[in-house]
C-alpha cells in the first residue's frame, strides 16, 4: 500500500479559558452558566489543608458543593473508583477539579464515565483495559490548576497508575478536554520550592519536545478524521505557543522558586504552563516522557523531577535531526548562539536546561533518585513501548538508544 502522509493539522483546546490574577473568582458565573444545582469538587487534602481551596471555591455558596479531597499523587485506579462514588452520590451537574494534573485528571475521568457509565479500565486502551471510545461530552467540567505544570486543565488526556503492575495506563478522548479552564497564577503563590520546581520544569519539557516533535506532514493520514490521534504532530499554531512558553518558563521559573509572592514570576510560570500544555496536547511529546511515564511507573519517581533528569540526554540525542530547533530553544532561554554553529547551538539548548534545573534545586541525575545500572535495561524496555509517545520523537529511537540516554542521565 502506497503511503499516504497527513496533508491537514487540528487545534483543539478547553471551550474556554480564562487567564489572570483572580479568575478563580469567576467560578460562580461558571455555575451560573451551567445552572449547576450539584457541584462535585475534587481535590487533594494538601490543597485543602493549605487553604488553596477556600480561595478557589470562595465564590460559591457553602451548601451548592460537595467536596472528594481523596485524590493523591500520580492517582492509584482506586482514586477514580472512589470519585465516581462521590459522583454518584451527588449526580452532579459540574465537575470542578482544583489542584495540580492529579485533582484534573480525576476530575474529567469522573466526567465521562458518571455520564456514560461503565468501568474507569473499560476506556483504557487494550490490552491492559477494554478499549472503549468515549462516546461523547461528559458531564460539564471546570479546571482550576494549583500548580503551574502539567496543562492538564486543557489536555485530553488522564493517567491513572496501576500499582499491582507496576504500570501507568491513560485515557486519551476530545471530550476529556475541560469546558473551561480559570487559570488564577494567584492560587499558585502558596506552592512551596520544590514542587514549584518539579512543575516548572515538566512545563518547560511540555514546550520543547511539542517544538521538536514530528511535524504534522511527517505522519500517516488516517483513514478518517475520527482516527486523527490527539498528538496529530506540530504545526505553525502549535510552535507558537510552545516559543512563547520556553520563554515565559526560562524568565520566571528560577525567580518563582526563589521567592515564592514575586507576582510576576508566578504570572510568567501560570501562562507557560498553560500554553505549553496547550502546545503539547495538540503537537505530542517524545522519548523523554516515554522514559519519565516508564520510570513513575516502576520505580515510583517524582515525574518532574524524572523529566528533569531525563531531557537535557534526550536533547543531545536529538540534536542530529533538529539541530536548528534547538538552537531557537537556546536562544528563548537566553543563550546567545551568535556565531555558533547548529550543533554548538544545540548543545547549548541542553546545557541551558541543565543549569535551570540546578539552579532551582534539581541535579544529581537519575541515580539521585535511587536509579542504578541493574535498572536500566527494564526501564528502556518499559519506555520503549510507549509508542504513542515515541511515534512522535524527532529521531528514530530504539530500546538500545533508550538504555543509552538513561544510562548517560545517571
Amino acid at each position: 500500500m502506497v503511503y499516504r502522509p497527513e496533508s491537514v493539522w487540528e487545534f483543539s483546546t478547553s471551550k474556554n479559558i480564562t487567564f489572570g490574577v483572580g479568575a478563580s473568582a469567576e467560578l460562580s458565573d461558571v455555575v451560573a452558566e451551567y445552572d449547576a444545582g450539584s457541584v462535585l469538587v475534587v481535590t487533594d487534602e494538601g490543597v485543602a489543608d493549605a487553604g488553596v481551596l477556600d480561595d478557589a471555591v470562595a465564590s460559591l455558596d457553602d451548601d451548592s458543593y460537595t467536596v472528594f479531597d481523596g485524590v493523591e499523587p500520580d492517582p492509584s485506579i482506586g482514586v477514580f473508583e472512589d470519585a465516581l462514588a462521590a459522583a454518584a452520590d451527588v449526580d452532579p451537574d459540574l465537575v470542578v477539579g482544583v489542584g495540580g494534573g492529579s485533582s484534573m485528571d480525576v476530575a474529567k475521568t469522573t466526567s465521562v464515565v458518571h455520564a456514560h457509565g461503565g468501568d474507569v479500565l473499560d476506556y483504557v486502551a487494550e490490552p491492559t483495559g477494554g478499549g472503549d471510545s468515549i462516546p461523547g461530552p461528559g458531564v460539564p467540567t471546570a479546571c482550576l490548576p494549583t500548580t503551574a505544570g502539567t496543562g492538564s486543565e486543557t489536555s485530553p488526556v488522564t493517567v491513572i497508575s496501576l500499582p499491582d503492575e507496576d504500570l501507568k495506563a491513560g485515557i486519551s478522548s476530545r471530550h476529556q478536554r475541560p469546558d473551561i479552564a480559570l487559570v488564577d497564577p494567584g492560587l499558585t503563590v502558596s506552592l512551596p520550592p520544590g514542587p514549584t520546581a518539579s512543575s516548572g520544569m515538566d512545563a518547560l519539557s511540555h514546550a520543547i519536545e511539542a517544538y521538536v516533535t514530528r511535524r504534522y506532514d511527517a505522519k500517516p493520514a488516517p483513514d478518517r478524521r475520527m482516527d486523527r490521534p490527539d498528538y496529530n504532530g506540530r504545526s505553525m499554531v502549535t510552535d507558537q505557543f510552545a516559543r512563547t512558553a520556553i520563554e515565559q518558563i526560562g524568565n520566571g521559573l528560577r525567580n518563582a522558586v526563589d521567592n515564592g509572592h514575586d507576582l510576576d514570576a508566578r504570572r510568567q510560570m501560570s501562562l507557560g504552563s498553560l500554553m505549553a500544555g496547550v502546545a503539547f496536547t495538540n503537537a505530542g511529546l517524545g522519548a523523554t516522557h516515554a522514559i519519565a511515564m516508564a520510570t513513575g511507573a516502576v520505580q515510583h519517581t517524582p515525574h518532574g523531577v524524572t523529566v528533569a533528569l531525563t531531557l537535557p540526554e534526550v536533547m543531545r540525542f536529538n540534536a542530529t535531526s533538529a539541530a536548528d530547533r534547538y538552537a531557537e530553544i537556546a536562544s528563548l532561554l537566553g543563550e546567545d548562539v551568535a556565531g555558533k554553529g547548529r550543533n554548538e547551538a544545540a548543545e547549548a539548548a541542553a546545557t541551558a536546561v541543565e543549569n535551570l534545573a540546578a539552579d532551582v534545586g534539581i541535579e544529581g541525575g537519575l541515580s539521585s533518585l535511587g536509579i542504578g545500572d541493574n535498572d536500566v535495561a527494564h526501564l528502556a524496555e518499559r519506555a520503549s513501548q510507549l509508542e504513542r509517545l515515541l511515534v512522535g520523537n524527532p529521531r528514530r529511537v530504539t530500546r538500545d538508544d533508550l538504555e543509552a540516554i538513561i544510562r548517560r542521565s545517571l
